[in-house]
């Protein structure tokens, strides 16, 4: 009787250990990241994704990724958009090109929540690549750069790298990247 309460009781510290890991806020653009918080709630904060949310906005998107989902999102920073042709970011978000920023910004985003190990795990098992469709229609590649930096690489040959992975919502989980991906279209 003694044993077993002690393997109860065991089992429940491992299991509030891994909760409490797992529910940790992550530091992004100078704002916490609430695991308990929505994609949407939680990118609205942080200073590094602005353009992303205006596009976002721009696209009528936020009722999607506020949803139950889950998804991934692979969240490029202001710095990925500054990296774009000069006027690119204010052409695509006029209303008339609303069909083409919605088919940008949903070529960023998974269905499913994939975190740095589940991508890890699928290069592995993909001989050091693997490919998963997007909301949009087309796929990502995924590899990786050295031992821990994940990369992904677009319909275009376009490559981005993961800066800040395992961003946890209650809607899935966002990967901060350095570059805007682009799909085919």
């Amino acid at each position: 009787m003694k044993k077993t309460f002690k393997s109860i009781l065991t089992v429940l510290s491992l299991t509030a250990v891994a909760f409490i890991s797992n529910a940790q806020s992550v530091m992004v653009g100078g704002a916490a990241m609430y695991p308990t918080k929505n994609i949407i709630e939680n990118a609205v904060n942080s200073k590094d994704h602005t353009t992303l949310v205006a596009a976002v906005k721009a696209a009528d998107l936020v009722d999607a990724l506020s949803g139950k989902g889950p998804f991934t999102v692979f969240a490029p920073e202001n710095s990925a958009f500054d990296k774009l042709p000069e006027g690119t970011v204010g052409t695509l978000v006029m209303p008339e090109n609303k069909a083409t920023l919605s088919g940008i910004l949903t070529y960023h985003v998974l269905s499913g929540k994939y975190d740095a190990a589940d991508l890890m795990k699928a290069i592995k098992m993909g001989n050091g690549k693997a490919t998963m469709k997007t909301l949009q229609g087309e796929e990502l590649t995924f590899k990786m750069k050295g031992k821990k930096k994940i990369e992904v690489m677009d319909a275009k040959g376009g490559t981005a790298l993961v800066t800040i992975p395992n961003i946890y919502q209650s809607n899935g989980v966002i990967h901060s990247i350095d570059t805007v991906l682009m799909p085919g279209m």
